[in-house]
């Protein structure tokens, strides 16, 4: 509560000189005399909302990207393209395998033109509605790359022409780009080896497509395609999937699930390298890290995921003297500070999960921070969602966490077979577990397996950012029939030891 009045006092304050003379009107290019009160560099998620709250705050800002349009990698090639193809993958997945057992009855067949267009058509929507904002809420757009020259001037080059743009603060929003195959021994080309880049864009359904990294990416777009049709191979360097984070009795479920759909596993194998044979094949090489045995499978397609890094090229940051930290990434305080006092960073360029609602909670908070306010974010109330079906979501400690920090704890979980709405739906697969603390029964983590877990997590973090027990969710009456209910009955579980409707 003190947090939402320190934020309504900010505004207030901003507001009492937002209407003066002279304000700012939507444009897309500004002179070089002008001087704003914030640049951001980078239109990405973290990048645009922060460009958006601070005009709304009352800053003259300006957004720099040079992409030629807004939404950055998630937007772009990331989030939404994947959401789309995975929602209509599911669809058409289900038609052809699930539609006659509930009573509808017919052939299907996939148009992969048709359903890319329709991904394309979500990307432009959604791009174009972040100009709509900038235009409404006055946020100059200048399309180039931005280059930070100076502690107060930033420099772009591209579509908007040469500008150079003087500026009070300046925030780093520049985000990640796909991480190279370890020793360049793998060269993507994004049409047979491919980055989730090119995966989002395949121009037929592969017969094989390997994939690189069990993590969140890999999963996703290998959902995709083995949906579509395509025999799907993961290999993975952990002895698990899902990636850093995950709890290891979901991973485990996640993986059997996966495994029920067509989806194959080696795990703790690494690939060494990629080989394109005469037929127009690949051959892919790969050790077993246990047996330290090598072998070699043949696929189509490979999709490389091993990860993402700092996106920092041509920034400047050295001219400035901006510091990064031991993992290349860029170096702030608890006020999204840089070295350079006046020069902020958010999003995957800084420490944290890459993720695009982290970036956006950075972008809010960093501006108010700039403006007086005090900047907070519990990085431990940050859900993760894979979108495959079911989807898996968490928030807070796992039991592994739990275990090395030392902390006794219950558990409680709840079957989705044994939730009335997943029964009607006829999907039920998953689980939701619930850890709670042993001596005062606050809620320390929750992992769901369901079909709408990535829905159904939001209450989750919000009872944890609030510092709620397991009972506190117990005890509210949730709708029924709904998939939610589920959670209810793991947090009773949690906090005494046993759910009514299992």
């Amino acid at each position: 509560r003190f947090k939402h009045k320190m934020l309504r006092a900010v505004a207030q304050t901003v507001r009492m000189g937002a209407g003066r003379p002279g304000a700012p009107t939507a444009r897309w290019m500004s002179a070089a005399a002008e001087e704003y009160d914030l640049v951001v560099v980078g239109g990405g998620p973290g990048g645009y909302v922060a460009a958006i709250k601070a005009a709304q705050l009352g800053m003259k800002t300006a957004c720099v990207e040079k992409r030629g349009k807004l939404g950055g990698t998630c937007l772009n090639v990331g989030c939404i393209p994947s959401k789309s193809l995975l929602n209509n993958s599911m669809l058409f997945h289900d038609a052809q395998h699930k539609f006659a057992d509930r009573g509808i009855k017919g052939e299907f067949e996939l148009d992969l033109p048709t359903m890319l267009s329709a991904k394309e058509n979500a990307v432009s929507t959604l791009t174009g509605g972040i100009e709509y904002l900038f235009n409404k809420n006055k946020v100059d757009y200048i399309k180039g790359h931005g280059t930070i020259t100076g502690a107060n001037t930033v420099a772009s080059s591209g579509e908007s022409g040469d500008v150079t743009l003087n500026t009070k603060n300046i925030m780093i929003a520049t985000g990640s780009e796909v991480t190279p195959f370890p020793g360049g021994s793998i060269e993507i080309d994004e049409e047979q080896i491919v980055s989730s880049t090119g995966a989002l864009s395949l121009k037929k359904v592969p017969e094989h497509l390997v994939v690189i990294g069990g993590g969140v990416i890999g999963l996703e777009l290998g959902s995709v395609w083995g949906r579509l049709g395509a025999k799907v191979t993961v290999v993975e360097f952990l002895g698990h999937i899902g990636g850093i984070g995950i709890d290891m009795d979901i991973s485990k479920q996640f993986q059997r699930t996966l495994k029920k759909q067509g989806m194959n596993f080696m795990l703790n194998h690494a690939v060494t390298g990629a080989d394109k044979k005469d037929d127009g094949t690949l051959s892919i090489k790969i050790k077993d890290t246990k047996k330290d045995a090598e072998k070699e499978i043949d696929c189509d397609t490979l999709l490389v995921c091993v990860g993402r890094r700092p996106y920092l090229e041509n920034l400047g940051l050295d001219t400035v003297g901006v510091a990064l930290d031991d993992k290349g990434r860029v170096a702030v305080n608890d006020r999204f500070q840089t070295s350079v006092p006046n020069i902020y960073a958010i999003g995957d360029c800084i420490h944290g999960p890459m993720l695009a609602h982290k970036a956006e909670d950075e972008g809010v908070i960093a501006v108010e921070g700039i403006l007086g306010g005090h900047p907070h974010i519990d990085y431990n109330c940050v859900p993760s969602v894979v979108y495959t079906h079911p989807e898996v979501a968490w928030v807070g400690k796992s039991e592994e966490d739990l275990k090395n920090e030392g902390i006794e704890y219950n558990v409680g979980t709840f079957p989705m077979s044994a939730n009335s709405r997943a029964k009607c739906n006829q999907d039920a697969e998953g689980i939701i577990k619930v850890l709670g603390c042993k001596k005062t029964d606050r809620m320390l983590g929750v992992y769901m397996v369901a079909p709408a877990a990535g829905e159904m997590i939001g209450e989750a973090v919000l009872a944890m950012e609030y510092g709620a027990s397991c009972e506190d969710v117990a005890r509210v009456c949730h709708a029924h029939p709904t998939q939610s209910e589920a959670f209810r009955e793991a947090c009773l579980a949690a906090y005494c030891g046993k759910a009514i409707n299992f």
